[in-house]
C-alpha cells in the first residue's frame, strides 16, 4: 500500500454573488446623503474612505463585504414619520448589508424636538446594534472629532462579527415610520 499525500482542506470563504447593477464596498463606514448634501459633507470632513448609498433609483446598488458603520440623516421634519429614508430601508432590507451592520449614527435638526436623530434609533431598535452618535445636519467641528475618535474606538473595541439578525427580519415602511 502507498502512502497518500493529502493536501489540507482550505476553509470555506464566504462568497458575496453581485449582479451587474451591484457596487460592493469593502469600506467599513456607509453612509447616506440626501440632495441637500448635508451628511456627505459631514462625511468629508471626517477626512475617512466611506461608501453613499445610491441617490436615485436607477444607480447601482450597494453591498456591503465587511462590517460597518451606517451614517443616516432623519427625515419627516419632527412629525416621526418617515424618519429612515427610503434608501435606507432598500439597502438594509438586503439582508448582506443588514447582516454586516454594527452601529449607527444620525444626522438631524433639533427643531425636530423628539424626532431629532429619530432615524438612528429605528435602525438602531430593528437591528439590533447601538446607536452610536447624533448629530446636528453637517455637524460641528467637534461632532467631526467626537466621530472621528468614537469610530477608532469602536472598532478597535467591537469584535470583526456580524450580528446574528435573520434573513426575514428587514426594515419595511411601517417599521421605519414608527
Amino acid at each position: 500500500m502507498s502512502a497518500v499525500s493529502r493536501q489540507p482542506t482550505p476553509p470555506p470563504t464566504s462568497v458575496v454573488v453581485a449582479s451587474p447593477s451591484e457596487r460592493l464596498t469593502e469600506t467599513d463606514l456607509i453612509y447616506f446623503s440626501s440632495a441637500s448634501e448635508n451628511t456627505r459633507r459631514f462625511i468629508d470632513k471626517l477626512e475617512v474612505t466611506a461608501a453613499r448609498i445610491p441617490l436615485r433609483r436607477g444607480d447601482d446598488s450597494l453591498v456591503a463585504l465587511r462590517p460597518f458603520v451606517l451614517i443616516t440623516p432623519t427625515y419627516g421634519g419632527g412629525e416621526g414619520t418617515g424618519a429612515v429614508p427610503k434608501q435606507v430601508v432598500t439597502f438594509l432590507n438586503d439582508p448582506r448589508n443588514r447582516g454586516l451592520l454594527q452601529g449607527v449614527i444620525a444626522a438631524g435638526n433639533t427643531n425636530f424636538g423628539a424626532a431629532y436623530g429619530l432615524a438612528g434609533d429605528v435602525i438602531s431598535a430593528k437591528c439590533r446594534v447601538p446607536m452610536l452618535y447624533r448629530f446636528e445636519l453637517f455637524g460641528t467641528p467637534r461632532d467631526v472629532e467626537r466621530v472621528r475618535d468614537g469610530l477608532d474606538g469602536f472598532w478597535h473595541r467591537a469584535p470583526n462579527v456580524a450580528p446574528d439578525t435573520p434573513a426575514d427580519e428587514g426594515i419595511d415602511k411601517e417599521d421605519c415610520s414608527r
